[in-house]
């Protein structure tokens, strides 16, 4: 492990989560994180989301991490890191870079949009950092609990801040954002690769 980065369990990244596993509901811990797959499975056309591994045809599928960032200054890099490790034990060389970027900006505009200002009490649902693996393709999705749908600034030659849409989307194959609901929203970004699964 190079300096800096955060150590990924073995545990947190490979279980199968619950609702998976045959259990009658999702896990609290990742139940959000079946809109954006389910939401990317239909946007993209690309793979069926199966309800239950064995469906999946491939042992250990869909593979599943997620993190809880915290409001903090350092919760950016550490979801870099985590991001980065998560790949690297799922053998997910092609477009980590990209997926690392691509998770930053997500992060840091759900931190930016929901984080409040001092005096005003926190949320009630945190902002969390969901990755899944259901093939040869990623999923990155982050929920905040925010209404407010994120949508691409129009902007001019001399803005300095409003890029982070406009990177995501030239990073990713296809990204969205959920319907607003009481917990808040998910953003999510899907990439395809070659690498075997």
């Amino acid at each position: 492990m190079e300096s800096g980065e955060s150590e990924v369990s073995e545990a947190a990244v490979t279980a199968a989560p619950a609702g998976f596993a045959g259990g009658t509901a999702p896990a609290a811990d990742w139940h959000w994180l079946m809109s954006a797959a389910e939401m990317a499975a239909e946007v993209s056309g690309v793979w069926p989301l199966a309800r239950h591994p064995a469906a999946q045809g491939r042992p250990g599928y869909p593979k599943v991490a997620t993190r809880t960032p915290g409001a903090g200054a350092e919760s950016v890099r550490v979801a870099r890191d985590f991001t980065g490790a998560t790949l690297r034990r799922w053998g997910v060389d092609e477009r980590s870079d990209e997926i690392v970027v691509v998770v930053s900006e997500l992060l840091t505009n759900a931190l930016r949009y929901t984080v409040p200002c001092p005096g005003v009490v926190w949320p009630r649902w945190p902002v969390r950092l969901g990755l899944m693996r259901p093939g040869p393709w990623v999923l990155c999705a982050v929920s905040d609990p925010s209404d407010e749908v994120p949508a691409a600034k129009d902007l001019g030659w001399s803005g300095e801040s409003g890029r982070g849409l406009h990177v995501v989307s030239s990073l990713c194959d296809e990204w969205g954002c959920t319907e607003p609901g009481p917990m808040g929203k998910v953003v999510w970004a899907m990439f395809a690769t070659s690498q075997p699964w």
